[in-house]
């Protein structure tokens, strides 16, 4: 029987190893850390429930859902609350509502356009000016900077899209590939001439649409980490080898050896589900430019801290599920999400827990900074944004250093190139989060696919395809 070794054991190593299993393929795992998920890490913390990175995923992404459902997790699924409340930008210092149907990073009504605070006359006129800029014929890729201000000015585009990108992919939009991040954005200019008049279609498609049975993003019961235990339960823990980090890679043969520190094992062919750095280091020996070209992707560090207070002293400070703050504020807090009022069952009846957000690109240095330096600045911005003056009954601080990769413009070209390359080795896969989307969905989907090409390629090595 032929065996593959998934290297990694986060959501996309995982959802490989499964899907190999799934064909009836012997699979072992090499994980280096002491713990599975990678970035997904679920704790209890004195009765509160606490996601250490993503705490959700998106539901209109079907691979998510898929499977969940396929773990028999589906009975687990929460949406978020229904009365958690909107979302806020930081501006000039005062927090305003997020403007009513925000779609393509833009508002879908004009009305909201008009009687928003977060513009000026000036950017309400220039944004409404995407109606009648005429749309770009261009193919090549440029930055989602240079794509939003010209679509709606320099203005919109730092109010209010920067914002909402850092807090997804937590980069600088001027480097950033619109093709490799949003290509919906470029593809809505070209079908609808506007990302006004295409929002506007897809809203009101969206609400001629049956009613969804989950809200746009949900998480599980007892933390995202529940998908990583369904999904080693279901490979088998016996598969699964923790804190065994690969030292070296070669190719012999026709089959690929992976030196760790308890020895050496072969496989009939590798999956590498690590970031990609790690991944540029064990390609050195089998293809030295397959190795530059996974190294020349880059990541930024970020840190959350998640803090739970006693709920009746600060109640007043609640506002909605959270607020994200744009680049021109100045602050070293990028985010801030309210957990209690996002997901139930995370806090214990009379407690309220906030997730602030540090670090992203060109400012990744705070969230480099240990406890004693950065609790003390989240807690003064805090106060300076929500007057919470209140001591914290729990603090818990998670580091990501180099966690989070950046498709910066030409990342497409790039993955071009790193696929030719794997062409002259079928036995060899590349996945996660640094390739073909950061989302947990994107890397389930990414991850089945990859999966599959290698369960393809043993089958018709075999004669059985």
């Amino acid at each position: 029987m032929a065996t593959v070794g998934v290297i990694g054991a986060g959501i996309a190593g995982l959802t490989a190893a499964w899907t190999l299993r799934k064909r009836g393929i012997d699979v072992r795992v090499l994980e280096a850390s002491e713990r599975l998920g990678g970035k997904i890490r679920t704790e209890q913390a004195e009765d509160l429930l606490i996601d250490a990175g993503p705490d959700s995923f998106l539901s209109s992404k079907p691979p998510g859902l898929a499977l969940v459902n396929e773990l028999g997790l589906n009975d687990q699924i929460i949406s978020t609350l229904s009365n958690g409340g909107g979302t806020f930008i930081l501006h000039d210092g005062k927090l305003e509502a997020l403007p009513e149907g925000m779609t393509l990073l833009v508002p879908a009504d004009p009305r909201a356009i008009m009687s928003t605070p977060l513009l000026s006359p000036v950017g309400k006129i220039r944004l409404l000016g995407d109606y009648v800029i005429p749309r770009s014929r261009k193919t090549e890729d440029e930055s989602v900077a240079s794509f939003m201000r010209r679509r709606v000015g320099r203005e919109a585009f730092e109010h209010l899209a920067e914002p909402l990108l850092s807090g997804i992919f937590a980069g600088d939009a001027d480097q950033l590939s619109i093709l490799a991040t949003y290509p919906r954005l470029r593809a809505t200019e070209r079908e609808y001439g506007g990302l006004i008049r295409g929002a506007m279609a897809m809203r009101k498609t969206a609400s001629g649409a049956s009613t969804r049975q989950f809200t746009p993003f949900v998480s599980l019961r007892n933390g995202l980490s529940q998908l990583i235990d369904g999904l080693a339960d279901a490979i088998g823990r016996e598969r699964i080898v923790m804190e065994t980090p690969a030292r070296e890679i070669t190719a012999r043969n026709g089959a690929y050896c992976v030196t760790t520190d308890a020895g050496q094992q072969q496989f009939d062919a590798i999956i590498l589900a690590i970031p990609a750095p790690s991944a540029s280091a064990l390609l050195a020996e089998i293809d030295p430019e397959l190795a530059s070209l996974a190294g020349t992707i880059p990541y930024i560090s970020s840190t959350t801290i998640s803090l739970a207070f006693n709920a009746a002293e600060v109640a007043d400070q609640q506002q909605g599920r959270g607020f994200v703050i744009p680049r021109r504020e100045g602050r070293t807090l990028t985010a801030v999400t309210w957990t209690s009022n996002k997901f139930g069952g995370r806090v214990p009846e009379g407690l309220a827990l906030l997730r602030g957000f540090v670090g992203r690109a060109g400012d990744e240095a705070p969230a480099l900074l240990p406890d004693d330096e950065l609790i003390p600045i989240v807690r003064r911005e805090l106060a300076d944004i929500l007057g919470i003056t209140a001591t914290p009954t729990t603090v818990r601080t998670y580091r990501w250093p180099k966690a989070m990769p950046q498709y910066t413009v030409g990342h497409l070209d790039r993955l071009q190139s790193m696929e030719r390359r794997l062409t002259t080795h079928p036995g060899l896969r590349l996945t996660g989060a640094a390739y073909r989307g950061v989302g947990i969905p994107d890397c389930i989907a990414d991850a089945q696919t990859q999966a599959t090409q290698i369960a393809d390629w043993l089958a018709a090595a075999s004669g059985e395809g």
